[in-house]
């Protein structure tokens, strides 16, 4: 990853509107900053969300509240609470999905 050329910047996540994104089950609610290819999100996980898809993208999450399965396609589970981040770079292992109980609120960069 790399940060595009972007002066010091302070983001206030209360005053971005967050947008909905429906899973297999449950809801995503994403407040998002971006610029250039850069995404820097605010993301909240309803209780019983499962991500409607396989994603390749490379991110750096870090759980903030609640507990996250990340899923690997190849059957791999790791699960992470609040506290804990995992890294992984664009197509740098198997694709991966998210799964919450309980619900879950993240900071993610990609």
């Amino acid at each position: 990853m790399k940060i595009p050329a972007l002066p010091f910047t302070v983001t206030d996540w209360s005053k971005i509107e967050p947008t909905r994104h429906p899973g297999v089950t449950g809801e995503a609610l994403w407040r998002t900053f971006t610029v250039g290819d850069l995404r820097v999100r605010m993301v909240e996980y309803s209780a019983g969300y499962l991500a409607d898809h396989w994603c390749d993208r490379g991110h750096v999450l870090y759980v903030l509240e609640g507990e996250l399965v990340s899923e690997l396609k190849d059957g791999r589970k790791f699960t992470l609470s609040a506290g804990m981040s995992y890294q992984v770079s664009d197509f740098g292992d198997a694709a991966h999905r998210s799964f919450t109980a309980t619900g879950v609120k993240l900071f993610i960069v990609d």
